[in-house]
């Protein structure tokens, strides 16, 4: 498709779908771990996606070799893949879908503070430092509620953890060279850097295997297919398509969709406050990532 100045109605849909896949995904990784060890299945999740991926940059022609001047920052986006998703997939086995979704969708307020600290020209406007307030507001009250039904505080700081790796790795993308290396390229180094760490890593969380039923490797398959791999690499072509500001202005709908699946599926106790501070940090990321206005 030829780029776009603005979403257009299938640039819409195919937004919401993806914010749809990604909140539904918190609660096939819920799911996923009564079968699995969360680091044992976060690393079988990676090594999934490698063979994927490797199959598609292989139909498409795409090189497998890094160029030099972007290995360290590839090497840095990976170990921040890698701390991410053992804190993501530990913090979703410990507090509920809800909670865990609201922390790690702060992650463009941490962004936003790093970028405005060591990017030049990413000030921050009077309606991003709103959004950045109303985010962190939001984060401090579900930070807040740790005596509600479900929560657990080391899972809700790990949660708040993995927020933190997912801003390193796109700091990692915009200040090194990593910038000008393909989508697939960027994705793949980060996968084979985190698959066989989190697969050592695995032993030191617990037996590996817990009950698995064909349930746990459904959500296994879902995770490598629809999220892991084409999910990304989907999310990485419509950057290509539409405005960068407009696409992720769509990102505030991913936490508010895992909490409503959350309560759907897994019947999540979903209290005031959890409504309030999901309020707040969905609003936040929205002004946070808004296009501002021609003047």
């Amino acid at each position: 498709m030829e780029r776009k100045s603005h979403i257009d109605t299938f640039g819409a849909v195919a937004l919401v779908l993806f914010a749809l896949n990604l909140g539904f995904n918190q609660v096939v990784i819920k799911v996923s771990t009564g079968g699995f060890n969360p680091v044992f299945l976060a690393g079988l999740r990676s090594l999934g996606a490698v063979a994927l991926l490797l199959i598609w940059m292989r139909l498409r022609g795409v090189s497998l070799s890094l160029p030099r001047s972007a290995l360290m920052g590839g090497l840095a986006a990976g170990a921040f893949f890698t701390l991410e998703f053992v804190c993501l997939f530990l913090a979703l086995d410990l507090t509920t879908v809800s909670r865990a979704s609201i922390l790690l969708y702060s992650m463009p307020v941490w962004l936003g503070i790093a970028a405005h600290l060591w990017l030049p020209g990413e000030r921050l406007s009077g309606a991003r430092l709103l959004g950045m307030g109303l985010a962190m507001g939001g984060v401090a009250l579900a930070l807040s509620d740790g005596g509600a039904e479900g929560a657990n505080w080391l899972g809700d700081l790990l949660a708040l953890l993995a927020a933190l790796c997912w801003a390193g790795i796109a700091l990692c993308v915009r200040i090194t060279p990593l910038s000008k290396v393909p989508p697939a390229q960027q994705l793949m180094m980060q996968l084979i850097i985190s698959a066989p760490v989190l697969l050592l890593l695995a032993p030191l969380f617990g037996p590996l295997l817990r009950e698995v039923e064909p349930v746990h490797l459904a959500g296994l398959a879902y995770q490598i297919v629809a999220v892991a791999s084409f999910g990304f690499l989907a999310w990485f072509w419509l950057l290509t398509v539409y405005p960068a500001a407009s696409v992720a202005s769509f990102s505030f709908l991913s936490p508010v969709f895992a909490v409503l699946l959350g309560w759907l599926i897994l019947s999540e106790e979903i209290g005031l406050t959890v409504w309030l501070a999901l309020l707040l940090v969905a609003a936040g990321i929205y002004l946070i990532n808004r296009k501002p206005r021609a003047h």
